[in-house]
């Protein structure tokens, strides 16, 4: 065998073999089906190195796929753009859960029983860390960024936009279970019954898709996964504070 052929042999031996996109979406899906169950289970510190370790995890399955950080929304020309995005979302953000609170019509939907255990410091633990780390890091590296980049590769936004919004939809199972009993709004609706628990639920699941499609929307104009990671963050941390001072 010539050398050069030999060379050429031993270069494609050497190099990794990719998995394709589909199967590279099936692992993810795997994955943070694992990961649900996971951080559902395990909360402090457990839950936010469980969140890293999979916010890694799957972006080295974007990688096995032949995807780049910029599939990801993570691409570093496009971070100044998404933080302007993000900085822009999370002030309007402010200003509506403001006129919320002060709104009587409209402050009820902020009460929530689980505050009324917290203190002031966990109540900053869960805006400052819990939320950005164990929250809105591994859901939007996830949803956002993995999934949607791979399948936006292959079929295009509205593909993408439709497989991570239903599978973001689906994430929020576990956590929405006991939200019957824990938000007295939600519980004025459906009741305390086993057909109010799925309602719920039901609710929850439809409501978080459609989150996620608009979540996608802010990542495919901006070109960044700081747009939506910003608008996660603030829906998720002022409503932990709003919530808390309406107690």
């Amino acid at each position: 065998m010539p050398r050069s052929t030999a060379d050429d042999a031993g270069r494609r031996h050497d190099r990794p073999r990719r998995i394709g996109t589909w199967p590279a979406v099936g692992v993810t899906v795997v994955v943070l089906g694992v990961a649900n169950l996971a951080l559902h289970r395990w909360t402090g510190e457990r839950g936010l190195v469980t969140a890293v370790v999979v916010s890694g995890l799957l972006l080295g399955v974007l990688r096995w796929a032949g995807g780049t950080l910029a599939d990801a929304g993570l691409a570093r020309g496009t971070l100044a753009r998404g933080a302007r995005w993000a900085l822009v979302l999370i002030v309007l953000v402010g200003v509506v859960y403001l006129a919320g609170a002060l709104l009587p019509a409209t402050r009820r939907l902020f009460e929530d029983r689980r505050y009324d255990a917290m203190d002031g410091g966990e109540v900053l633990l869960r805006v400052f860390v819990l939320v950005p780390v164990g929250t809105v890091l591994v859901e939007e590296i996830a949803f956002r960024g993995v999934l949607y980049g791979l399948v936006y590769r292959v079929r295009g936004a509205v593909w993408a936009t439709a497989v991570s919004s239903l599978l973001f939809g689906l994430w929020h199972v576990l956590p929405s279970l006991h939200l019957a009993t824990a938000k007295p709004a939600v519980n004025s609706v459906v009741g305390d019954s086993g057909l109010g628990v799925v309602l719920a639920v039901l609710g929850a699941v439809l409501f978080t898709g459609a989150a996620g499609v608009l979540f996608c929307e802010l990542r495919r104009r901006s070109g960044s996964l700081l747009a939506p990671m910003g608008l996660h963050w603030a829906v998720n941390a002022f409503g932990y504070l709003v919530g808390y001072l309406l107690r």
